[in-house]
């Protein structure tokens, strides 16, 4: 209650003005009370009612009432009104209603007495608690997420009534259609109350069917499948979809007419959508009626622009659509991309496209004009740099195709945001354009997301094969933030034993070249799987230079020398050891030079959907040392995104090496294939073999195609659980003939295997970004194999990022 009396000095009689203040909890729902309302507060006394006309001059202002915590100074610099002031009725109405949507008083009264303006305040109760009852689908972090009010915030009704709803539409999105919400207030001493709603969850309204009517060329299966909402079914126990949720009816209309209209019908409508509450109010029935229409084709495909700064024929040229194509709702879109990057590429930062459409019912035709409104020419004025804090801004700006003064160029802010992603430092990266000073002035904002660039690898595993290993590696790609690259690994087990330690600089001598040294001592005890053990100790230098925005040319150096041991008795007389296992026993220094020409024409470095990649690698021996071979390695992968959750990859690997100078390939440089590698085999697991000793050879040259299709698993992106199906086809093999065949008869060794037989595999990959860091779980079945092979079923991966 919000009152104001007024009284002039010589009316005031001594009369009062009857002001009865009360708490402003008065609710809807039942009010629980702990201890009995204080009595009314007397208000002054109250002078003869004036006529429209009276006017006062106030004299001092005087604030009375409850106000246990706010101060009076705190009343008066919200009140409008200030001694040597003037006021009517309607003046000191709107002091009141100023007092009033503070939200800090339940009621405010006001009168004037003998030019002392008289300010009656109760304030607001304070919130002790909040409670929830009768909940039990929704959890109380979940309704105290989502209700404004807290403890030891101040009470107001609005604010409740307002939570109510907010509850209510919590309870019908997660499908209970039916729940109510009765607030109720308790009042405790000094002023304040428990606030407690009571929630009466009902049941859950589930979707018993979805049914159409009307549509001839898809089935209702097939619809139902474009829709969210599901029909309730036992085995969809972790989703809500499958609960009517008006919302959501709403979502799948336009998705049926997006499904549709991406398939040439052009005046498909959605005539009604009726949701029925079956008699005993357990379930909901759909029932959609739609008008197919009919089947449209592009007809004319036109580009208008304003002036010949950009060329009309040529944008023409470059649209993802002809005339007499299917009619598609989504190459619309393409389109508009599509002439809004090349209106980028040209310089134009801020384009309008808009497509307007003619449909030919005659012809069942849609002709569509791209009208373009292209604005000025905008150059760079100025670039932002924001969310880094740890990479410094240097290593992101000089990853930028485009500096200030630059005229701005989609297709180059395009390649900056994937120079950044492709270093890994980044969980996300945004570059937006926003306008200058002037209208042909752009200003490049460039966000960063910031992720861990340091790795520690711990892993740990046992099998038949490997048997005990322990992994401890630690790794950071942007050291001190300066984008410097530092791996310091120990691998301590069993089977083998590595200490490496390498470092890299992106800009070397402040150039556009990446150098960097490794230092290594290795130790692999195979005798598991091939009966020796091989020691390995060396440093190599890496200079890496880019040929132009997407071709990376790297050499490098390296000076090792390798061991290769056996058991003594192994080869020697009466020894079960085979000759391309045995001729390799001693100590070697390898001298090799090499080169990579990497080619990256994907979309987008982490997670490509378009686009291709290629790598050819080659390394040469003999520079000096005691090994002479050359080793060809080549590599290529294609994307194709069906869908945005539907991505298929392709892959093709192939490499061979050959000894020359007469000399044959060492078995510590032949190829070993499996394990993560080729999967469903393990290590070392496929090609030639001694058959005698079970022991793996490796091979001179190997194959492996593979494809993997990316494919959705119905979790949440933020759970980082990425699915997809794959097959590994291949082989490994070609000894050199002096192990294939015995040097004094000529006749082929039995003992060995090399076919080169196709090897394949199939299986599902499960890849995890897991709190603790990425985790890969590999399940297969092998299609095609030797006897002679080692295969497995399982395999997983792990490491933790800090």
């Amino acid at each position: 209650m919000h009152k104001s009396s007024f009284s002039a000095p010589y009316t005031f009689a001594g009369r009062a003005s009857a002001v009865a203040l009360v708490i402003g909890a008065g609710l809807a729902g039942p009010v629980l009370a702990q201890e009995t309302s204080p009595p009314p507060v007397q208000a002054p006394p109250a002078a003869q009612d004036p006529t429209q006309d009276q006017r006062v001059l106030v004299t001092a202002i005087e604030v009375r009432g409850s106000n246990l915590r706010i101060e009076d100074a705190t009343v008066l610099s919200y009140l409008p009104i200030r001694p040597g002031d003037t006021v009517d009725p309607v003046v000191l109405d709107v002091a009141v209603r100023t007092l009033s949507r503070t939200g800090l008083f339940a009621d405010v009264q006001m009168g004037v007495q003998n030019g002392v303006l008289i300010v009656e305040v109760v304030e607001n109760p304070i919130i002790n608690q909040v409670i929830f009852e009768g909940n039990g689908a929704i959890g109380d972090d979940k309704l105290s997420e989502e209700v404004t009010i807290r403890p030891r915030g101040i009470y107001t009704r609005a604010r409740i009534q307002d939570d109510v709803g907010k509850i209510v539409e919590l309870y019908r999105l997660s499908g209970r259609i039916s729940a109510s919400v009765t607030p109720k207030i308790v009042q405790l001493e000094q002023n304040r109350v428990d606030v407690i709603f009571e929630i009466d969850e009902g049941p859950e309204t589930g979707l018993q069917a979805i049914t159409f009517i009307g549509n001839q060329a898809f089935s209702d299966g097939d619809l139902r499948e474009v829709m969210v909402s599901k029909q309730s079914r036992w085995w969809r126990l972790f989703t809500s979809n499958d609960n009517y949720d008006p919302n959501r009816l709403d979502y799948d209309r336009e998705q049926l007419r997006e499904f549709y209209t991406n398939r040439g019908y052009y005046d498909f409508r959605v005539l009604s959508a009726v949701a029925e509450l079956l008699p005993d109010d357990s379930a909901f029935s759909i029932t959609l009626t739609v008008d197919e229409g009919d089947r449209y084709n592009f007809g004319e495909v036109d580009v208008v622009t304003e002036n010949d700064r950009l060329n009309a024929d040529f944008l023409k040229l470059i649209l993802p659509i002809r005339e007499g194509d299917l009619y598609e709702s989504g190459k619309i879109e393409q389109a508009v991309d599509t002439l809004t990057y090349a209106a980028g590429s040209a310089g134009y930062a801020f384009v309008e496209i808009t497509p307007s459409y003619r449909p030919n019912p005659e012809t069942d035709t849609v002709d569509v004009t791209f009208n373009v409104r292209e604005g000025q020419r905008v150059y760079v004025e100025r670039i932002n740099v924001v969310g880094n804090t740890r990479t410094i801004d240097p290593v992101i700006r000089r990853e930028l195709a485009l500096t200030e003064g630059d005229a701005f160029n989609r297709t180059l802010v395009e390649r900056s945001r994937n120079n950044l992603r492709s270093l890994g430092f980044f969980k996300d990266v945004t570059i937006e354009e926003v306008r200058g000073s002037a209208p042909d002035r752009s200003v490049v904002n460039v966000t960063v997301e910031e992720q861990p660039t340091g790795e520690l690898s711990v892993g740990a595993g046992f099998s038949s094969v490997d048997s005990f290993v322990v992994n401890l590696g630690v790794s950071e790609s942007n050291f001190r933030g300066r984008g410097q690259a530092v791996v310091a690994r120990i691998e301590w087990g069993s089977l083998r034993q590595n200490i490496d330690f390498r470092f890299t600089e992106p800009k070397f001598m402040g150039r556009d070249l990446r150098a960097g040294f490794d230092i290594f001592h290795s130790r692999y005890d195979l005798s598991e799987f091939s009966s020796y053990d091989y020691r390995s100790t060396g440093a190599g230098l890496r200079l890496s230079y880019p040929l132009n925005g997407y071709t990376l040319l790297s050499t490098r150096y390296f000076l090792k020398a390798d061991e290769v041991i056996v058991p003594a008795s192994f080869c020697r007389g009466g020894g079960q050891g085979s000759s391309a296992l045995c001729d390799q026993v001693g100590s070697f220094v390898n001298s090799s030079a090499g080169y990579t020409i990497l080619v990256d024409r994907r979309n987008d470095p982490v997670r490509p959907t378009r686009g291709w990649a290629g790598t050819i690698r080659q390394d040469i021996a003999g520079l000096g040392g005691d090994v002479n071979y050359i080793r060809t390695e080549a590599e290529a992968s294609a994307y194709w995104g069906i869908r945005p959750e539907w991505v298929v990859t392709a892959q093709f690997q192939t490499g061979y090496v050959s000894g020359w100078g007469g000399d044959p390939v060492r078995i510590n440089d032949r190829f070993f294939k499996g394990g993560n590698s080729f999967r469903g085999f393990e290590t070392a697991g496929l090609g030639p073999r001694d058959t005698l000793t079970t022991d793996a050879l490796g091979g001179n040259f190997y194959v492996i195609g593979t494809m993997e299709l990316t494919v959705p698993n119905g979790l949440p992106e933020e759970y980082g659980i990425r699915t997809s199906l794959f097959t590994d086809v291949g082989t490994v093999g070609v000894l050199d003939d002096r192990y294939l065949f015995d040097t004094t008869t000529g006749l082929r060794n039995t003992r060995i295997v090399d076919d080169l037989s196709i090897r394949g595999s199939a299986g599902i990959s499960i890849h995890w970004r897991a709190p603790v860091g990425p985790i890969r779980f590999d399940i297969s079945k092998i299609f095609s194999s030797e006897d002679y092979d080692k295969t497995e079923g399982f395999r997983f991966s792990t490491s933790t990022q800090f």
